[in-house]
């Protein structure tokens, strides 16, 4: 978890103003000022910072600006020839596609071939835009880390890193929210919001056990451990998956996750889509839960 904790900033910033839902699927704009050779390599330091922290074998990682032009282009030793050349068709295919490319690779699963055939298509998992608000500004693509699905987890860390980068525009500075011990405690208790914003809510969470696991389709969940510790299961496929409300599923278990023990202290992000179960809980753990809202599914 130590690994999480360097990336606490750019992630929780990038997650809060919407990064995650904007580049799953939100209209996107064209920007009047693209990505800027300084926010290439912010960029670029998080995702090869990430993929080395979090046991990448290799792996090639394109920038490129909101036309698909390459910025930057690294390539991690021990990265197989072709990743190269395989990362800049990604994110050339998320920036002028405006959307993560891994939306390509499932219609494609779920049987739209015929798009296979696209010319300078890449519909590889690995390509996320990058924006500054709700402006596509440039893509990243990733290729040749330990898997598809690391590949992806890079890039969006790295695309994280420039909503963070953002400045707050507008005449009026937006109203600071303050919350005293005594309401934080309070909120706790009663399990309540303790604040909920344009797309996105701060609730102070509390399991005295475990859970079912559970899918979020539309928001991203970002956990900070306040005391106690948790087994956490995220990944793999959910057993007897059932709908329980709008963009909402529960099941039994996790089988094929990645395990993780939780302690005071610990930030995780789990971006929608991804399955997560609490499956063991040392009492009493709680944290805080920022749900992040995206598109609507």
């Amino acid at each position: 978890m130590e690994q999480l904790s360097r990336y606490r900033k750019p992630v929780v910033a990038a997650l809060v103003v919407g990064v995650v839902g904007l580049a799953c699927g939100a209209s996107m704009a064209v920007p009047e000022q693209g990505l800027t050779l300084a926010e290439a390599k912010k960029v670029m330091d998080v995702a090869t910072g990430f993929a080395r922290e979090h046991g990448a074998p290799g792996g090639a990682i394109a920038i490129v600006d909101a036309g698909g032009s390459v910025v930057l282009l690294e390539r991690l030793d021990g990265t197989f020839p072709s990743a190269s050349r395989i990362s800049v068709g990604k994110a050339q295919t998320a920036a002028m596609f405006r959307k993560p490319t891994k939306a390509f690779e499932d219609a494609i699963n779920g049987g739209r071939i015929a798009m296979a055939a696209l010319p300078d298509f890449y519909p590889l998992q690995g390509g996320v835009p990058l924006l500054r608000g709700d402006v596509v500004v440039g893509a990243i693509g990733v290729s040749g880390a330990a898997s598809a699905d690391q590949d992806n987890q890079i890039a969006m860390a790295a695309a994280a890193a420039v909503a963070a980068l953002a400045e707050v525009d507008g005449p009026e500075e937006p109203a600071v929210s303050w919350f005293a011990a005594d309401d934080v405690r309070d909120a706790f208790a009663r399990g309540t919001p303790l604040f909920e914003g344009a797309g996105f809510k701060v609730n102070p969470s509390r399991r005295d056990e475990p859970g079912e696991a559970e899918v979020h389709l539309r928001d991203t969940d970002v956990f900070y451990v306040v005391g106690g510790s948790a087994t956490l299961v995220t990944g793999g496929r959910l057993i007897a998956a059932r709908k329980t409300a709008d963009n909402e599923l529960r099941g039994a278990a996790i089988e094929q996750g990645q395990t993780r023990t939780l302690a005071s202290g610990d930030v995780v992000v789990i971006p929608r889509g991804v399955p997560h179960w609490f499956r063991e809980v040392a009492e009493p753990f709680v944290y805080y839960t920022v749900k992040v809202a995206g598109a609507k599914s």
